[in-house]
């Protein structure tokens, strides 16, 4: 079997797609919070917010130094763009996607966005979305495991950062919108999230599974009772 040379394996075509596709769909979209200070100087009036693509770069980079190869890594830069509407309001099609990056790279970011709404068109309440989600994970593949462990890594990383700075997560202010649920819910949720790819014996997971861990229990130390 010939090996592919490292020219061949520097650059990905494909990761390179879903970079811009990301870039362009996320492009004016941001963060719920700020979690460090403003890094330079902004107008008086103006608020410094995160723009959403930093988050799928740490995921993407997270999959990537987890070691997978280049369809999960691609649906890691991708994988809010099926759930989260564009500047303009518009939701991403399906279609759209596996036209532009093919079924593989769809599949994996199916398996890790969440049913929004049911049958009738109306929105599906948080804790049954969720359920939803957890079920699902345990029966797709363990590169959508870790974009999922990715995610979930990198959104609750950011949470433990602005707690640790006093930030108020779960409240909406001039820096941004509050979480959807309190402290309980995230707790349940991030824990069925790692608990649900334990099914995936992929020894790739494991670290990933391992940070998790941690960061939950940094969330819980920091939320508890007092």
């Amino acid at each position: 079997m010939k090996l592919a040379s490292p020219s061949e394996t520097l650059f990905s075509p494909l990761i390179e797609q879903a970079i811009e596709l990301s870039a362009q769909w996320h492009d004016q979209t941001y963060r719920k919070k700020r979690w460090r200070d403003a890094p330079f100087e902004v107008p008086a009036h103006a608020i410094l917010r995160v723009p959403v693509i930093a988050h799928v770069t740490a995921v993407a980079l997270t999959v990537q130094r987890a070691a997978w190869h280049d369809e999960p890594i691609a649906a890691a830069f991708l994988h809010d763009v099926l759930e989260d509407a564009n500047r303009y309001g518009r939701q991403m099609r399906m279609e759209e996607l596996r036209e532009a990056l093919g079924e593989d790279v769809l599949r994996h970011v199916l398996d890790v966005s969440e049913e929004q709404f049911d049958e009738a068109g109306e929105p599906i309440p948080w804790r049954p979305r969720k359920e939803d989600y957890v079920t699902r994970l345990r029966d797709t593949s363990p590169g959508s495991a870790a974009i999922s462990l990715a995610d979930k890594l990198h959104n609750l990383w950011s949470i433990n950062q602005g707690l640790a700075r006093g930030v108020n997560v779960f409240r909406e202010d001039e820096q941004g919108r509050g979480l959807s649920y309190g402290p309980e819910e995230q707790l349940w949720f991030h824990e069925a999230v790692l608990g649900a790819t334990e099914v995936y014996d992929d020894p790739r997971l494991a670290p990933m599974r391992e940070r998790l861990r941690s960061e939950i229990e940094a969330f819980r130390a920091r939320t508890g009772p007092r």
